[in-house]
């Protein structure tokens, strides 16, 4: 199983967060091809720039140590965010839509509107 893990998964996973349930963080711990995007720790980044978020300050040097691949930003995911329809407004949201269609990951994911996509979900 091909996985990209959304902005909110990847924060629960490396808190240790309830909110993510034992069977699926044992999915993300035992899968090979779990992806991060650059899109989530660019989202982050400005978050924190912001103020939104405090931590994790490392979050790229987290991703690199965890074991999950990170997955570019490829103007090819870029054409295909800007043509999507308007079910969703957040950018980095319909960027790990279009990287999940491009490379044929299954994106995990709480948002409601993130499932509204033609993009196969695993619910978080």
């Amino acid at each position: 199983m091909r996985l990209l893990a959304d902005t909110h998964v990847v924060l629960w996973w490396l808190a240790d967060d309830e909110r993510l349930n034992d069977d699926l963080k044992s999915v993300l711990d035992s899968e090979p091809d779990v992806y991060v995007s650059a899109a989530t720790v660019w989202e982050v980044a400005i978050k924190q720039a912001i103020g939104k978020l405090r931590a994790p300050v490392d979050l790229a040097e987290r991703v690199s140590e965890s074991g999950f691949r990170e997955l570019p930003i490829l103007a090819r995911h870029a054409a295909a965010a800007g043509r999507l329809p308007p079910i969703h407004r957040d950018p980095f949201d319909r960027m790990l839509v279009a990287q999940a269609r491009s490379e044929d990951l299954m994106l995990v994911t709480r948002d409601a509107n993130i499932r509204r996509y033609d993009v196969a979900t695993l619910v978080a």
